[in-house]
């Protein structure tokens, strides 16, 4: 064992090594950097010589070849991207563990334009002074809103914060109980609104709150009516709730307190038109009186993550001036991303079908059926180890939006003649870009609804990829 060892070289010695040389240059990496991948290899092996589990015969030629190689693939590995890119085989459009929405071409145009240039962030050009980023695209947001004034925030659990913070703390904030939600990761309604300094007060039950509950529960400390639309879940059957324009009217009727309501998942295009869904539109919204509404960017607005207040000006103004506004303000690239997804609103329906996230939840089963056919021909034609068949199926719009919506899909049903379903849909993950699928009846199923076109080559490539090394006994 102690000879073995002897047959480690030296870190210095590899260091003269010309493979040192070529490793800093393929990886860019400092010499520190290079040198402690080499140090981790030496550990590493030192440690199978110790325990017995060396996996080939000692030599220092074959030491060094080892040590490279492996620190090669280490290094590989570190110097890839860590947000990297996925194909979204799965059919849900708003996956959140996978970025929500995509941004249409022009907003990506726009955000790199932004980034690799300084801009009027913070500047009047026209005046040459300093102005405020909130009117960057405010014109925009109250365009498409129909609102008197509008700001936006990092995310909108930040805009329901923001806005109880300004508005409600220390004072009572009105809330039915069936609308007192979870928005993900444990984060609920009730515990923003402690944090807010706000003080809940819970109406009705939990399927049902009348207009009554609100009226008795109004008292010279409530501050706020906030009405949640329950976007991420359904109470079907014995159930009722107070709709918007009759809270409308009823804080018209008490001076002095606001009526805000946090739409979540934010649709500003009508997808009820393709009778898919029944989310309130943001315009409809203020249109029926709300002072204040919140909903998210980065769901069926189809933008970057952000979360956009818009309503009253006075409101608003004082949403601006809170010391919050500034910890909770984004940087110029959402407002490059989220200018050019406002305008496609501005513009109308066809620009409206540029946005991925539109485009995606209203395909129809008949596009989504030929390009799974198109894929399934293709693979056919290259290669007999896959099993494939076309099935129907659904997909979901995601995202904590439409819960119990479908969206009638077809997808690439796939077994491989030796790998398992598991094992097929992991080595599909480890694919760059890495394919992520579904699992159904023992089959990996591609739905083609969130997959591109341009997407279909190099999934094939990543089939036949997974082959190759199956048959190297990879």
């Amino acid at each position: 064992m102690k000879q073995y060892l002897r047959q480690l070289p030296p870190v210095h010695e590899l260091q003269k090594d010309k493979r040192f040389t070529g490793f800093l240059n393929e990886f860019r990496l400092t010499a520190e950097q290079a040198t402690r991948f080499i140090q981790q290899e030496l550990r590493d092996l030192r440690e199978e010589v110790l325990s017995g589990q060396l996996a080939f015969a000692p030599s220092v030629e074959n030491f060094t070849n080892v040590i490279f190689g492996n620190a090669s693939q280490k290094a590989r590995k570190w110097n890839d991207d860590r947000l990297m890119r996925v194909i979204n085989a799965t059919g849900t459009v708003l996956h959140t563990n996978l970025g929500r929405s995509r941004l249409s071409e022009r907003a990506v145009a726009h955000v790199t334009k932004a980034a690799r240039n300084y801009s009027n962030l913070e500047y009047q050009v026209e005046e040459g002074k300093r102005g405020s980023r909130h009117d960057i695209i405010e014109d925009l947001l109250r365009e498409v809103t129909g609102a008197e004034a509008a700001m936006v925030v990092n995310n909108n659990a930040a805009a329901v914060f923001l806005i109880l913070s300004a508005l409600a703390k220390n004072k009572e904030v009105v809330v039915s109980r069936g609308q007192l939600v979870e928005i993900g990761g444990s984060f609920r309604i009730s515990s923003i609104m402690e944090e807010s300094g706000a003080r809940l007060v819970e109406v009705g039950t939990t399927n049902k709150t009348h207009l009554a509950d609100y009226e008795n529960a109004l008292t010279e400390e409530t501050a706020m009516m906030m009405k949640v639309h329950t976007s991420n879940f359904l109470i079907t059957g014995f159930t009722e709730t107070v709709d918007t324009a009759v809270l409308a009217e009823l804080k018209r009727r008490h001076a002095g307190i606001v009526f805000y309501e946090d739409l979540g998942s934010g649709a500003l295009y009508d997808f009820k038109k393709y009778g898919i869904g029944d989310e309130p539109l943001v315009q409809k919204v203020i249109a029926a009186g709300a002072d204040l509404v919140s909903f998210s960017g980065d769901k069926l607005l189809g933008g970057p993550q952000a979360g956009i207040i818009a309503g009253k000006k006075e409101l608003i103004d004082r949403l601006k001036k809170h010391q919050l506004a500034r910890v909770l303000r984004v940087d110029k690239l959402t407002f490059a991303a989220l200018e050019e997804t406002l305008k496609a609103y501005v513009i109308g329906e066809a620009a409206a079908m540029e946005l991925p996230t539109v485009r995606d939840v209203i395909r129809t089963p008949e596009e989504i059926r030929l390009q799974a056919e198109a894929f399934i021909a293709e693979m056919e034609a290259k290669t007999s180890a896959y099993r494939l068949y076309l099935k129907e199926s659904t997909s979901q719009v995601g995202g904590g939006t439409m819960p119990g919506v479908e969206l009638p899909t077809f997808m690439a049903a796939i077994s491989h003649i030796q790998l398992s379903a598991q094992e097929l849909a992991a080595k599909l993950r480890d694919c760059r870009p890495a394919i992520i699928s579904r699992i159904q009846d023992e089959r990996v199923c591609l739905d083609f609804r969130t997959i591109e076109e341009p997407e279909l080559a190099e999934m094939v490539e990543g089939f036949m990829a997974i082959e190759q090394k199956n048959k190297a006994g990879y």
